[in-house]
């Protein structure tokens, strides 16, 4: 069985997972945006996000013979009659993330992806990480760790602010496109009584008053479009429903930290004398096996039953939708192998520091600025509270993986 034991080994697991545990949630609202059902990708999504757990779990816990009071994957799989309740603090894991995450996917659509995770990930830092300090004996640097965590609490705020500046921008932007309309219908009016044509050429809102060029990203026009195409509509909800979404996702996230830690370290001695802890891998197995079960309920419900106005599905429509489908799915890897890496990395040095990943916001601003055109002609205001925003962030995370420790043997 393969162990992280260095510091910069577990450094190394937090960046990657980093990188990865960004990309996937813009992956998802891509598909959103382009009109597939959230529920059918949820779905696609499920199925691989379980699948790199298994070849986690059989490659890199199968490496090598077992040792002392860390047996290997299938060897300890096979135990489950005496390690169970470390196996139900990793399933209660697995549930809480995969909730959060379904929340996630409804609070993108409403708030903007780059809101979303920062305020998600923000709530998860200042709840998850101080748990997870005191569960890890306090292995990482307390005077460290907790203005980082500070950081990240500034960081709720700030975000709440410009989702909330950005909606007040994109309302104005509709409201002066109206104006317009109704200033152009007017001129045209006074034409015709003036004897022009009277004949009203319409605005198509889609392609610039006939014209083939795409609407540039921030533009009205372009906010317009995307309402059209998107599978949850947007226009005339509340700014609150997304962030409720979000704060719960948030609260979510807050949980299965913490449960993993228990599930591999057994704070609250559950475990009978000489039976070994969960090791990652194996803990990580229960933790995805649960996740999977409770997205599959969930979402199965949700397609003859769907919320915030998404249109009813059929199994038989989900597995004829093949549009789309290689992105889910490579969202689910890329979010399965991301956790594993994070619990890795938490494993040898401590699961509060491991939290550093949740500055995972970096990378989804990234991808929501430059593939999404997320704040393009937005205030001045929002701008700054924007670049304040991420600036905790930044800060954020180099004070948490500051803070990293190394867990005793």
């Amino acid at each position: 069985m393969y162990l992280v034991e260095s510091k910069i080994g577990a450094i190394f697991c937090m960046l990657l997972s980093l990188f990865f545990l960004g990309t996937w949630p813009a992956i998802l609202a891509y598909l959103e945006r382009r009109g597939r059902l959230p529920q059918h990708t949820y779905l696609d999504y499920a199925i691989t996000n379980l699948l790199a757990a298994i070849f986690i779990a059989l490659t890199l816990g199968e490496i090598g013979e077992s040792k002392p009071g860390m047996p290997n994957f299938l060897t300890q799989l096979f135990q489950l009659p005496d390690n169970w309740p470390s196996a139900c603090f990793a399933m209660a894991g697995g549930v809480a993330l995969s909730v959060g995450n379904l929340s996630i996917q409804y609070a993108m659509a409403l708030a903007g992806l780059s809101v979303v995770e920062v305020v998600s990930a923000s709530i998860t830092v200042v709840l998850g990480t101080t748990v997870n300090y005191f569960l890890d004996d306090r292995i990482n640097k307390a005077e460290i760790l907790f203005p980082g965590v500070g950081c990240f609490l500034i960081a709720v705020f700030l975000g709440s602010a410009v989702h909330k500046s950005n909606d007040s921008d994109n309302t104005a932007k509709l409201k002066n496109m109206d104006s317009k309309l109704e200033e152009e219908e007017r001129k045209s009016d006074i034409s015709a009584s003036d004897g022009a044509s009277a004949h009203k050429v319409p605005m198509d809102l889609e392609k610039a008053n006939g014209s083939t060029k795409e609407p540039e990203f921030g533009t009205a026009k372009f906010l317009i479009q995307l309402e059209e195409k998107r599978s949850i509509k947007v226009f005339g909800r509340s700014i609150w429903i997304g962030l409720a979404l979000t704060f719960f996702a948030g609260i979510c996230y807050s949980f299965f930290s913490p449960l993993f830690n228990v599930a591999t370290n057994d704070q609250f001695h559950r475990l009978k004398k000489g039976v070994p802890h969960l090791v990652v891998y194996t803990a990580f197995f229960y933790f995805s096996v649960s996740s999977f079960a409770i997205a599959l309920i969930l979402n199965v419900a949700f397609l003859f039953h769907p919320i915030l106005g998404s249109p009813k599905s059929s199994f038989d429509a989900y597995f004829k939708d093949w549009n789309g489908r290689g992105w889910a799915l490579l969202a689910g890897l890329l979010c399965g192998f991301g956790n594993g890496l994070q619990f890795m990395g938490g494993q040898a040095a401590g699961y509060a520091a491991a939290d550093a990943v949740q500055a995972l916001p970096l990378v989804s601003t990234f991808w929501g600025v430059v593939a999404f055109g997320e704040y393009r002609k937005s205030s001045r205001k929002t701008y700054t509270l924007l670049v304040s925003m991420l600036s905790m962030f930044i800060i954020a995370v180099a004070i948490l993986m500051a803070s990293s420790g190394r867990r005793k043997s």
